[in-house]
Order: C-alpha cells, then structure tokens, then sequence
C-alpha cells in the first residue's frame, strides 16, 4: 500500500443525538481508488461527507474524532481551505443550470481569486480534458450546461470539482442517476483520476466498487464491519457478515 494521503481516526458523526457512525478508523492510500459499499442507511454518506467538513453544513450535526490530511486535522483548519483540497461530486448531477459550460468550470477559479483569462482558459481546458468531456463540447463550450445529457452534466461537475486543484476527490454514488453508456465512462474516468488524485467513492453497486476500487471498505449500521484490498474483501472476505452482503443475502 502506498502512503496514505486521508487519515480518519475514531470518527463519530451525529446528528443531533443520534450517531450516523461510528468510531470509524480508516486509511485511504495515496493516489488509488477507495470503494465504500453496504446497505442503503448503513452511513456511506455520512461518512464521506465528514471527509470535507461537509457533514458539518447540516443543522445539527457534530463530529468527533479526527481526519487528518497529510497528517494535519481538517478540523482544526478552515473549512473553505479543506473543500479546496478535498473536492466532492454528488450523487445527482448539479452544474449551474444558469450557466454556460465554460462558466461552469470555471466559476471555482473566480472563487479563488483573481486569474488572467489565458490562466482561466487553460485550467477549463484541463479539467474538461480530465474529465473526458472536452472532445464532446468544445464546439459548444458557451452553451448552458442545460443542454448536456446526464451522464455529460455529471462529467463536467468533475470537471468543476477538479478546476480547484483538489488533491482528494469525494464521490457519493456519482452514476446512481445514471443509464449504462454514461456510468461505464465514469468508471472509465476514475481509472484515469487516479494518476492524479486520491479518489474515493461511495458506491450501491458491487460489481461498480470491484471494477473500480483498489481497496474497499464495507459498512453496516453505522460501523466498519471490513476493509482491504478490493481483492481479497470480495473473494476472500474475513467477516461472515460482509460474506453474506457480498453474497446477496441482505442488503
């Protein structure tokens, strides 16, 4: 295993008075693909959004414990700094829809300062080319981001994530409201991310996390139940109970 880039140290995330989990302690390795599976209201969300300091945007809601990034707690910094570092894509697709395509991309660079437009041109260029989507609009780069298939739209907010340089990118279930053409080039597009970024995404689909995943987490009522190379978790899992998940016998 590489080093880890993402630390997470006996988290607990509430809402209100009611942990959504649970002394969770976890390592995500440098520039690789982590995979976070189990059972609809097991606390894969949850958990990833406390990885950005996102959890923490809801009323209510606490965490205790410790994420640490390149060793630093991200709880201890500003959160604007962190969601720079620490990009997230959702489970539905969200561009600005009053937006062009350009402006999509770019609108994370004018959050961030100021930058000359060739400077602006080239990250756009970037992100898009990395998110596999610049063969497909560069003709169309100032029409709005409305005129995109689902699929395209969620493409580019990976692109509009990666615009801000982030070194970790989140991924809570980011093809579930897609059909199989589009979420077979997301898949695509997350062996590729890894070059670059460390990537971790929550995912439904076993077969997904298998496909793309060099490590895998499985999660159950709040709590990690197991968690290894992608591997050896489907095929030689150590827990009857992630057995049994894997197997179809719940979930």
């Amino acid at each position: 295993m590489s080093g880890a880039k993402l630390r997470v140290e006996h988290l607990t995330a509430y809402y209100g008075d009611h942990p959504g989990v649970k002394d969770i302690s976890l390592e995500f390795p440098d520039r690789m693909v982590t995979a976070i599976i189990g059972p609809s209201g097991c606390g894969k969300s949850t958990f990833i959004r406390c990885l950005n300091r996102m959890h923490e945007t809801a009323p209510r809601t606490r965490v205790e414990g410790k994420v640490l990034l390149d060793g630093e707690d991200i709880y201890q910094e500003d959160p604007v700094r962190i969601r720079r570092r620490i990009g997230m894509v959702f489970q539905k697709p969200n561009p600005f829809v009053t937006m062009s395509i350009y402006n999509n991309v770019s609108v994370a660079l004018r959050f961030n300062g100021h930058h000359p437009r060739d400077y602006v041109d080239a990250a756009v260029l970037r992100s898009l080319q990395q998110a596999a989507l610049w063969e497909e609009v560069k003709d169309r780069i100032d029409s709005p981001a409305t005129s995109l298939s689902g699929g395209q739209q969620q493409r580019l907010c990976i692109a509009r994530a990666l615009a801000a340089s982030p070194e970790v990118l989140l991924m809570d279930e980011p093809c579930s409201a897609l059909d199989p053409i589009a979420t077979a080039k997301i898949e695509d597009l997350v062996g590729h991310l890894k070059d670059d970024y460390t990537v971790v995404i929550v995912t439904h689909n076993l077969q997904q996390a298998a496909r793309v995943a060099d490590y895998t987490a499985f999660f159950y009522l709040g709590g990690l139940v197991e968690y290894g190379p992608t591997e050896d978790l489907f095929e030689r899992p150590k827990e009857h109970l992630t057995e049994s998940y894997i197997t179809g016998r719940f979930g």
